[in-house]
């Protein structure tokens, strides 16, 4: 079993977009294994493009939300503080079979649901982790580990693989997405915000910071001070990476390069923050071996993105051809679906 955490610190790199598209095609490639996705992020965009998209998706998102007792993620989180240090072990009944409300999606890839209540909820969260016991950061940093316990025991302990969408900002639930992930996949777009959102989370997480005597953040210390394991990197992925003409595409480059070598210098300080993979395969001892290993491109598929998100049909699935998007027509062509799908199919392949 892995879990993984998507994330960056910064928004509109695509985290939630991947996350559909990983998780979707992940449960394709290994229908014999249990798929599921928390979405922690409170806009719930995974949620919404899982459950059917900018229209349908956000109806069944709204209908769930409006339930008296909310099977989300917040529901979750409010019997949690309820029991701050002590676990419920009730986390099996928040999750919801996706195919169930959208066909589309294969029917191993559970989910649990994403809720804007989560920004209602952050204060009495982080107010949980003091004052309190003794470990009172380590207990509720632990609240989505024990949520992941609950489901896994519910499945009898059968094999499954997990992905967290997390809030772009280094909020509670980010920290307890971390704290719960194994391993890191950082999206980036190929533009300078990204490459400094990079650096941020690589401060973030692993302390690496710029200059001697720079303040660290209160998780890594703590984190070190609770002897609690943090996620290796597994992957940067650029994703949706436009390719318009030879001079953007030297523009894009450059950027991603950059961003490159930031995450090739930490892995030159501490590669035991990364994840060798796959299996077996040997250290990278050139750059080219590290790029090889842990860098991966998605190339925009332009209209095909967009109406792929907006219908919730993964787009390894999405056919070329007229679609009724938000009721107007729009047209996907091959050539778009060709950018992409393959991207998304490889790299789904590289995550065991």
């Amino acid at each position: 079993m892995s879990i993984y955490a998507i994330w960056n610190n910064k928004g509109g790199v695509g985290k939630s977009y991947l996350t559909f598209q990983i998780a979707s095609e992940y449960a394709r490639q290994n229908f014999q294994k249990k798929v599921l996705v928390i979405d922690l992020c409170p806009q719930a965009n995974a949620s919404s493009m899982l459950l059917g998209g900018m229209t349908d998706g956000e109806q069944r998102l709204n209908e769930i939300h409006s339930q008296t007792n909310r099977l989300t993620i917040s529901g979750y989180i409010e019997d949690r503080i309820s029991s701050p240090y002590m676990s419920p072990q009730n986390g099996s009944k928040y999750l919801t079979q996706v195919s169930k409300i959208s066909s589309i999606i294969p029917n191993n890839l559970y989910l649990i649901v994403g809720d804007e209540q989560l920004e209602i909820q952050s204060s009495r969260v982080t107010g949980a982790t003091n004052p309190g016991p003794q470990d009172a950061w380590r207990t509720v940093h632990l609240w989505v580990s024990d949520l992941i316990e609950d489901i896994k025991n519910s499945w009898d302990y059968s094999d499954c693989c997990i992905f967290i969408d997390c809030n772009p900002s280094f909020s509670i639930y980010t920290e307890i997405a971390l704290t719960a992930a194994d391993r890191l996949l950082i999206p980036f777009s190929a533009d300078g915000s990204s490459k400094r959102a990079v650096k941020a989370l690589l401060s973030l997480v692993y302390g690496i910071t710029r200059r001697s005597g720079e303040q660290q953040s209160e998780f890594f210390l703590n984190s070190q001070r609770f002897r609690m394991a943090l996620p290796d990197i597994y992957m940067y992925i650029g994703n949706r990476l436009t390719q318009m003409n030879s001079s953007s595409a030297s523009a894009f480059k450059t950027v991603v390069t950059e961003i490159g070598e930031e995450i090739w210098n930490v892995w030159n300080m501490t590669p035991s923050s990364f994840h060798i993979h796959p299996q077996n395969a040997p250290t990278p001892n050139s750059k080219r071996a590290f790029k090889k290993m842990f860098q991966y491109e998605v190339n925009d598929a332009n209209t095909a993105s967009v109406v792929s998100g907006a219908l919730g049909i993964p787009i390894a699935r999405l056919t070329a051809g007229q679609k009724i998007v938000a009721g107007r027509k729009i047209t996907v062509n091959q050539s778009q679906l060709d950018k992409q799908v393959p991207n998304i199919q490889s790299l789904v392949q590289n995550i065991i």
